[in-house]
């Protein structure tokens, strides 16, 4: 061809076309590139722990051919819980002690002691004579004489007669009579011969001697002249000792008959108005908490309880040691006081 480009001219010139505009179009394509997108909220993400590195310090074991020897399973060691141990419990209070009694109880078997009041009374050859109306007492509680009432002829003559407490011999366990006066028949005083007389005839008491009290139908006092009780029997065992006292309390704590025994030894006698009385120190409490006379069965015999027995006296307190002052200026005293020789 004449008169135009050659064409490997012509092909040299389209592909510089070409290349110019794809190099036109990235930058374009660069320019309008979207914008990046926002999260409305940004969420903190946690690091990542870094991975646990278990280091082994021990040194690998090889056999004798140098080859390793696999390494045993190791077991985890488990550490005992320590067990905590419970508080131990706290020391149970010891329980309230028992008020101390109010009464003391003795007990006098019904064998060894018999009452008086009413008794048979009996001369050695077992005859019976009379009964056992009362005791006459001393200021000192010792048993002076026995009031017997004589049997008359068919219930006429029956008179009071008083005889020596030494003259009887008791016996508590006996069937028969329980009293026995051992005096001999030609030796009895002549009043216990019955005397033919009237049905009054020697009813009334029998003297008493100055300073002796008769006990049957006697009011029992306490020192404060409260009453306690009326003596309606006495309880004497076989060596004639009186063991106690029977006291009709009716009216004391309630309006029942009621009786306790009380012992002989708690008995005391005062002189009151020119006469001997009975006392006994028995409050309305302890009366109430006596057990009650009975006439079979043992006999509990009660006395007041003796009071407690009074504190330990607190030691006596040291002397207060003398004052560092004082000590100080005695001695600066003494000092001066004494001159020195020249």
């Amino acid at each position: 061809m004449s008169g135009g480009f050659p064409r490997p001219a012509l092909r040299l010139a389209i592909l510089i076309v070409l290349a110019a505009w794809f190099l036109s179009g990235c930058s374009l394509l660069q320019l309008q590139s979207p914008a990046p997108i926002r999260d409305a909220e940004a969420i903190p993400v946690a690091p990542e722990p870094p991975p646990l590195v278990i280091e082994d310090n021990e040194p690998e074991q090889t056999d004798s051919t140098g080859h390793p020897v696999p390494r045993k399973p190791k077991h985890p060691v488990v550490k005992p819980r320590k067990v905590e141990e419970a508080p131990p419990p706290a020391p149970a209070s010891a329980p309230p002690a028992p008020p101390p009694p109010i009464i003391t109880t003795r007990t006098i078997e019904r064998n060894s002691a018999h009452g008086l009041v009413d008794s048979e009374v009996q001369r050695p050859d077992g005859k019976v004579v009379g009964r056992a109306v009362d005791l006459i007492t001393d200021a000192s509680g010792t048993p002076r004489e026995m009031v017997v009432n004589l049997l008359g002829f068919l219930g006429i003559g029956d008179r009071k007669a008083n005889f020596p407490w030494s003259a009887f011999r008791f016996a508590p366990a006996a069937k028969g009579a329980p009293i026995t006066i051992n005096m001999p028949q030609g030796k009895l005083p002549f009043s216990i011969r019955p005397k033919l007389a009237g049905p009054l005839a020697g009813t009334s008491p029998p003297p008493v001697s100055p300073g002796q009290l008769p006990l049957l139908d006697t009011n029992v006092e306490r020192a404060n002249g409260g009453k306690v009780g009326r003596i309606i029997d006495v309880l004497v065992d076989g060596a004639a000792q009186p063991q106690a006292v029977v006291l009709d309390v009716s009216g004391i704590i309630s309006p029942d008959r009621r009786t306790i025994a009380a012992n002989w030894s708690a008995l005391h006698f005062v002189t009151k108005n020119k006469e001997l009385t009975p006392l006994i120190d028995l409050s309305e409490a302890q009366i109430k908490a006596s057990p009650s006379y009975t006439t079979d069965g043992p006999i509990r015999a009660v006395s007041p309880a003796p009071p407690p027995a009074p504190a330990a006296a607190a030691p006596a307190a040291a002397p207060a040691p003398a004052r560092a002052g004082a000590g100080a200026s005695s001695s600066t005293a003494t000092a001066s006081s004494v001159k020195p020789a020249r």
